[in-house]
């Protein structure tokens, strides 16, 4: 397992309100220090945006969930995959997602240096990523939360290691806070 986030730029759509039409927004290049430095954040993982179980329960769990991180010295969750700003755009908006931040991984070069990218072309999406989380602070990875089973074109897309339930679960089990 790698101990630090590795060192990636991301092509992201932001809005600019000085554009006019339909699609007021601009490309933007984010770094992997513009998400994590100086920053305790959760990221979580998982295969596509628009898919069954990231729509019903990971990403929106997260949302809902997402003061309760706070008290546990959490300042941002991310959610990354293996899609386009385009489409992590419109999933979140679709999704209403006011708290969770989308990072596009659309070439899936994070991922695969993370070494969590996987073959899923059995459900015709290509390579993606499988399905994890981790806490991190300030770039450094201070926990994993890995579904079992990681592999090529695997028939099962397992969900609990990776919940927003489980991490809030480890968060107050390992927490010097009192909430």
């Amino acid at each position: 397992m790698i101990t630090k986030i590795p060192n990636v730029n991301f092509q992201v759509r932001v809005r600019d309100d000085s554009i006019k039409g339909d699609n007021p927004f601009k490309w933007e290049t984010k770094s992997t220090d513009d998400y994590f430095k100086n920053k305790k954040v959760i990221l979580f993982s998982l295969p596509g945006a628009f898919t069954p179980t990231c729509s019903t329960f990971q990403l929106p769990d997260f949302d809902k969930l997402y003061d309760e991180f706070k008290q546990y010295g959490i300042d941002e969750i991310y959610c990354i995959s293996v899609n386009d700003s385009f489409v992590m755009n419109a999933w979140a908006k679709h999704h209403k997602i006011e708290k969770v931040k989308v990072i596009p991984d659309g070439n899936g070069e994070f991922t695969r240096k993370m070494g969590m990218l996987v073959e899923k072309s059995n459900l015709g999406f290509g390579v993606r990523s499988w399905r994890y989380a981790t806490i991190v602070d300030n770039g450094n990875i201070e926990s994993y939360f890995i579904e079992p089973g990681f592999e090529d074109n695997c028939a099962d897309d397992p969900y609990e290691m990776s919940s927003p339930q489980n991490l809030l679960k480890h968060l107050k089990e390992n927490s010097k806070v009192a909430v």
